[in-house]
């Protein structure tokens, strides 16, 4: 398999491989992101106000019609800084960490509306200068990266309204990875709810098909993503010693 991150072959006799063990990437007040769990009496949560009128790009805009030739590999910066994107980025790595498997947010969420995406990455960061390479300094290379429908919470057979501000556990598969972050680079998770127009607008509100959702049904809507000890949203991943 290609490694990427380091760039080369490696082989391992069974996938996912059985030395790899599975770590917690948790979302912690502030902003950071850490493998400790997040303790009592900190925030609870990071709060963003969706509008599907004004939808997080998948592409910087204006496009130079070359973004989906590249989209895939774009830096995120363009839309690090939007209020409705919630980041954490963890401390400089002391150590190379390579991740070889499975990928999963578990989210603990909360919304005013009644349904909602989420839109998870996992990113790269570089360091601020790299001296082979200016270019890539404080590049954000999306790693991993997808989207869960709420209304599926309770299981894609069954779509049905997300609970007004409760909190509710959202599982968005991100697939498996290959990957090394080097040494001095950093780990950065995003959550959004649009994603366009490289998926549908999601009107917030639950409507029995979003295909024939009218005007009125879409909402501007505040989503809450909970960081306590009893809600610790985090990524899962796969990591080898």
């Amino acid at each position: 398999m290609f490694q990427t991150g380091s760039d080369r072959w490696t082989s391992f006799d069974t996938w996912p491989p059985r030395e790899a063990r599975t770590k917690n990437l948790y979302f912690h007040s502030d902003g950071k992101l850490s493998f400790d769990p997040p303790p009592a009496g900190a925030g609870q949560y990071d709060a963003y106000v969706s509008d599907p009128a004004h939808p997080v790009p998948n592409v910087p805009r204006p496009d130079d019609d070359n973004g989906w030739d590249s989209w895939l590999v774009q830096s995120q910066r363009f839309v690090d800084n939007r209020p409705d994107v919630a980041t954490w980025v963890s401390g400089p790595l002391a150590e190379d960490l390579t991740i070889a498997g499975d990928v999963v947010a578990h989210l603990f969420a909360s919304t005013t509306g009644t349904d909602a995406d989420w839109v998870v990455k996992l990113i790269d960061v570089y360091p601020d200068s790299v001296a082979d390479r200016p270019a890539m300094g404080g590049y954000q290379l999306m790693v991993n990266a997808d989207i869960m429908r709420g209304r599926y919470w309770q299981g894609f057979s069954n779509p049905m309204p997300i609970p007004t501000d409760s909190v509710a556990p959202f599982d968005v598969d991100l697939h498996q990875q290959l990957y090394r972050f080097r040494k001095g680079h950093r780990l950065m998770v995003q959550v959004q709810s649009t994603w366009f127009p490289l998926y549908d607008r999601n009107p917030q509100t639950f409507v029995a098909n979003i295909f024939r959702a009218r005007p009125t049904d879409f909402k501007v809507q505040q989503h809450r993503i909970w960081h306590t000890p009893r809600y610790p949203s985090h990524l899962s991943v796969s990591v080898l010693p």
